[in-house]
């Protein structure tokens, strides 16, 4: 059965004065279902405040927009506050407990990526709030609040329906937690601000956030990057050679993209704008080339320590192979074969725009 791997952008679910919150629907993306992938996007306007809870899935978080405020509990450990910003990538494994602020007039938004392979829904995030309208303490009885956090029956009723808001709320000089800037080690990586990974001049750039730059991405079980793609410039086609999906979403820019995949067959050919995600099935090979404005993009790869092959340029996988085997292979003569060889021999990766 053929899949659509047609990117989309993501949908309202829910929002108010406070911000939003969208997603991406296995039902209009087929691929997230097949691939237990869910992804979603939560937008805060200033004094925007998404309440504390906790989902069914680990996911890595990517700030696309804007400077914010999260708190982060890890199971049996104390509340950590982070000052977090755009570039930021945050692994968070089972069982965290976020919530999210944003403090600034500059919108706030945040993608999140994740897996759903022990999820309620395949495809899709499900989001456990601990208070507001939809949250735990609404669906426990009195008594039961009552007992758990010894209150008197006033004090709980005041607690289970004082917050009317469901998800996202709009403060009004609240005093939260301030950030503290040491609670980022080990939480998060700025992928705008990492070392390089990949620096090809006229080419492109990318940063690689594993268990050796963010060791929580281990718990988490997935690997990330950020590639920067320059204008007009080509990312060689490749692979994931471990099995692992790859999930991209569109940061800035434009650009062009070809997905081939069983037996020789192009799958995808479409161009892709800000806000696109698709999704690369295991083994399928991708290339994409910019438009002159360039194109960027975030991807998790379902695998903490990805392992791509690419096939053209420097390190592509035709230059291990012996002449006598191309030859034979594209049924060529060795002139022609030596003139394939010839090229890209400096370039890896990432291919400049012709001269």
């Amino acid at each position: 059965m053929e899949i659509d791997l047609t990117p989309r952008l993501a949908k309202k679910v829910y929002g108010g004065d406070g911000g939003s919150y969208h997603a991406w629907s296995p039902s209009e993306l087929p691929m997230l279902r097949e691939g237990d992938i869910g992804a979603a996007q939560l937008s805060l306007e200033k004094d925007g405040f998404a309440l504390p809870n906790y989902s069914d899935s680990a996911r890595v978080a990517y700030v696309l927009q804007g400077n914010g405020v999260v708190g982060i509990v890890l199971p049996e450990k104390e509340e950590k506050v982070l000052p977090v910003k755009k570039g930021d990538a945050i692994a968070l494994p089972f069982g965290v407990i976020t919530w999210w602020y944003n403090r600034e007039d500059t919108e706030f938004v945040v993608l999140f990526l994740g897996d759903t392979k022990t999820a309620h829904k395949r495809g899709e995030f499900t989001d456990f709030y601990l208070n507001g309208s939809n949250g735990i303490f609404t669906g426990f009885s009195t008594e039961f609040v009552g007992r758990a956090w010894d209150l008197e029956e006033s004090v709980v009723k005041t607690l289970v329906g004082k917050q009317t808001g469901k998800g996202i709320v709009k403060l009004g000089g609240a005093n939260l937690p301030e950030p503290n800037k040491e609670h980022r080690d080990g939480m998060t990586l700025n992928c705008e601000e990492a070392p390089l990974d990949v620096d090809i001049k006229g080419g492109g750039r990318v940063v690689v956030l594993n268990t050796k730059n963010l060791p929580l991405v281990g718990e988490v079980g997935l690997g990330a990057d950020l590639v920067r793609l320059d204008g007009s410039a080509m990312c060689s086609p490749g692979f994931s050679c471990d099995s692992a999906l790859q999930v991209t979403y569109i940061v800035r820019g434009s650009g062009r993209v070809q997905v081939v995949g069983v037996d020789g067959k192009r799958v995808l050919e479409t161009t892709v704008t800000a806000g696109n995600l698709f999704i690369v099935p295991r083994f399928f090979v991708v290339s994409k080339i910019a438009d002159p404005e360039g194109l960027e993009w975030f991807s998790i790869i379902t695998t903490p320590n990805p392992i791509f092959t690419h096939l053209a340029g420097s390190i592509g996988a035709w230059k291990a192979l012996s002449p006598q085997v191309l030859e034979a292979s594209f049924n060529v003569d060795s002139d022609t074969e030596k003139l394939f060889r010839s090229k890209r021999t400096s370039d890896a990766i990432f291919f400049p725009p012709s001269k």
